[in-house]
């Protein structure tokens, strides 16, 4: 069970942290101190409903059929190694500088919108909440349960940090090298993940 939960929390961060428009969203948001703990909140839930709806739909589908989760298995292997070698790819062009935008603060309404269609129209979030984490949760079973929360807690810590700690990594991620160490630390995560679930 503790292994469960140590991994979900911990596989949810690696797969939130890779950047991408939803991550660089929550991040602006942080470095302009505009509206954070709603976006924060809107990502956080959106990543729950997700994550549940994975966790307990894989493991239905799972009894349905029975070889449904050694297919998704080795998807989810497949997947991981091509998101790390992206991952690689990123760091090699040298990393993203991201600074905040000079102009005016926008409405409560709009930010909320911007952070729900980054979040519910991006493919990606499906494949890692639902797809990723769900195959990955039938790994520990009886405790799938288990796992999905830490996953969740995961998200949620991830995105709190991101959002209310923006401020004091500005000067940091202001350089692309540290774009460029992070890529790499993802890429890594990513490919260790895909070895645990290939040799499991």
């Amino acid at each position: 069970m503790l292994q469960a939960a140590v991994n979900g929390y911990l596989v949810a961060i690696s797969l939130i942290l890779a950047i991408g428009a939803q991550n660089a969203f929550v991040l602006r948001q942080g470095l302009r101190r505009e509206h954070v703990l709603a976006v924060v909140a809107v990502c956080a839930v959106s990543d729950a409903v997700l994550i549940g709806a994975g966790v307990a739909g894989f493991g239905a589908l799972s009894k349905a059929l029975p070889w449904f989760a050694e297919a998704m298995r080795w998807l989810g292997v497949a997947f991981l190694v091509v998101y790390g070698a992206l991952r690689f790819r990123a760091a090699l062009k040298g990393g993203e500088a991201l600074r905040p935008s000079e102009a005016g603060s926008a409405p409560l309404g709009k930010v909320v919108a911007t952070a729900l269609i980054l979040t519910w129209a991006n493919p990606h979030v499906y494949l890692d909440t639902v797809v990723l984490l769900g195959s990955i949760s039938a790994q520990y079973a009886p405790h799938q349960a288990v796992f999905g929360i830490a996953a969740a807690f995961g998200s949620l810590s991830f995105f709190t940090a991101l959002g209310f700690g923006a401020r004091l990594l500005a000067p940091v991620f202001a350089k692309p090298s540290a774009w460029v160490w992070l890529e790499v630390g993802v890429g890594g995560t990513m490919w260790a993940i895909a070895a645990g679930l290939a040799l499991g």
